[in-house]
């Protein structure tokens, strides 16, 4: 009885050892056959029960030793000795209240600059030494050192920067290329998409993490004015900055900007900026562009609320509404007009004015786009030029000096070129702010880049000459009105 039993055991090993390479067999094809013994093993094999199985050949358990330890290494060695780590100093003195007193500076001596230094990551993109990191990471920097992965160090020029977009692109020089990233297509993106994070988080070294993507298209997230970010659960911390998001195709979706966080470490809510932005800004960089340049069609736009769609018939607030239109740009040319919504563009739908925004900005000047429009409750197709913004008439930027509150405030007449350039309306008029020298007393007095002057002392500022006129007044009290990010500020003071 035992020998027949042992028999029957070893008959039924024997028989399970030929259906299982059978089972392996059917998982690979994509014919539907009628149901029989190897459907059923493979509904046993994929974990499914009966009608209730998630039919197709791409979902299933992974059969042997070797689909359990898939890696993601190669992947890594291919694309991480291209991630680099970025230095930036900064010498920062500290006034001290005893400073100017020859008594008080003889027993507590002078103030002595104290150094100031960020650490974050960075993405070589082209074998000449072209890096891509954040702006913040270098803001105000004197001095940006670039680290590679196999521990050498280089001094760094810094080519373009754009606070709103928060990147940069820095140069290092060497006699050999470099490793590089491929930039990959950030639209491909989909939410499930598995991905590797590559930078250096508190400093402790190059790391390597893994994530989805969590979500796309996200704005509103108080990192920079172009809000159109990839959201990562791959753990992203401080020092990640500016370093490598990689699809499993080894190319760079996005540059690692910032996280959501209460405590300081990473909770999985990181953002990247895409690719394709990255690439636009990096062809800047390369062409010598002095700032990073938008197409110009010569509209403006807002946000469609629910209210708006509802009016418009649209059954959810989607596109970007017209707000204005210059007389004579491509945009007017086309015949878009005030209160028109534009939709899509180039094929692509537009959900908000932040999509709108980013999709035009990676766009080529000189080059035709395709928008789709609602106007007057119809569809249309318009094609727009999409132009370099006018440098207006008047270029000259004057620096403002004598004994005014202005003084060190460098100033010009506003055209849509020059608001552009300061991350405002191309339809804004006035004279603006364009740069403060250090330690002047325009910088003293809190004048920023983009402040539009508007009037001063009663004199409406219609031109930076006459800004120029009214600073050299023989005054000590100011009266000035100055409008910043659409507010208007008011200010008196003796000086």
């Amino acid at each position: 009885m035992r020998v027949k039993r042992l028999s029957l055991v070893l008959l039924c090993a024997l028989m399970a050892l030929a259906v299982v390479p059978a089972a392996r067999q059917a998982l690979a094809q994509d014919t539907k056959a009628d149901p029989g013994l190897s459907d059923v093993l493979t509904d046993m094999l994929r974990g499914a029960e009966g009608e209730n199985a998630t039919s197709g050949p791409d979902k299933r358990v992974p059969f042997g030793r070797e689909e359990v330890q898939l890696s993601f290494a190669p992947l890594v060695k291919q694309t991480a000795p291209a991630v680099v780590n970025v230095y930036a100093s900064q010498t920062a003195k500290l006034r001290s209240p005893f400073d100017g007193d020859p008594f008080f500076e003889e027993f507590f001596g002078r103030s002595q600059p104290r150094a100031q230094s960020s650490l974050g990551s960075g993405v070589l993109v082209d074998p000449t030494g072209i890096v891509v990191t954040n702006f913040h990471l270098i803001k105000d920097a004197d001095q940006v050192k670039v680290a590679t992965a196999d521990g050498r160090e280089f001094d760094s020029k810094v080519l373009l920067k754009d606070e709103t977009l928060d990147l940069a692109v820095l140069k290092i020089f060497s006699d050999k290329p470099f490793p590089v990233v491929a930039i990959g297509d950030s639209d491909a993106l989909e939410v499930g998409d598995l991905l590797l994070a590559i930078g250096n988080p508190f400093g402790v070294g190059q790391t390597t993490t893994s994530g989805i993507v969590s979500a796309l298209a996200r704005s509103h997230i108080g990192v920079s004015d172009s809000s159109f970010f990839i959201q990562t659960d791959a753990a992203i911390n401080p020092g990640n900055s500016g370093g490598a998001l990689i699809n499993m195709g080894g190319q760079l979706v996005g540059i690692n900007t910032a996280i959501y966080s209460r405590s300081g470490g990473s909770i999985g809510i990181g953002f990247a900026i895409p690719s394709n932005m990255v690439r636009a800004f990096a062809d800047a960089a390369k062409a010598g562009r002095d700032f990073f340049e938008r197409p110009y069609i010569g509209a403006e736009f807002e946000r469609v609320t629910p209210q708006i769609a509802e009016s418009l018939g649209l059954e959810t607030p989607t596109g970007a509404l017209v707000s204005t239109v210059e007389e004579t740009g491509p945009a007017a040319t086309a015949g878009l007009k005030p209160g028109d919504v534009v939709l899509s563009l180039n094929g692509t739908p537009v959900e908000s004015i932040e999509a709108l925004d980013y999709r035009m900005a990676t766009l080529s000047i000189g080059t035709n786009a395709s928008f789709g429009v609602l106007s007057k409750g119809q569809q249309a197709t318009m094609e727009i030029a999409l132009q370099r913004a006018p440098e207006g008439a008047k270029l000259a930027e004057v620096t403002l000096r004598g004994r005014s509150p202005f003084s060190g405030a460098k100033v010009a007449d506003l055209s849509p070129r020059l608001a552009q350039r300061l991350g405002m309306r191309t339809d804004v008029k006035g004279v603006t702010v364009v740069d403060i020298n250090r330690g002047s007393p325009a910088a003293g007095f809190g004048f920023q880049p983009g402040d539009i002057v508007r009037e001063v002392n009663g004199l409406t500022i219609d031109s930076a000459a006459t800004l120029e006129q009214a600073a050299m007044e023989e005054t000590r009290w100011w009266r000035f009105t100055v409008e910043r990010g659409g507010q208007i500020l008011r200010q008196v003071l003796r000086y």
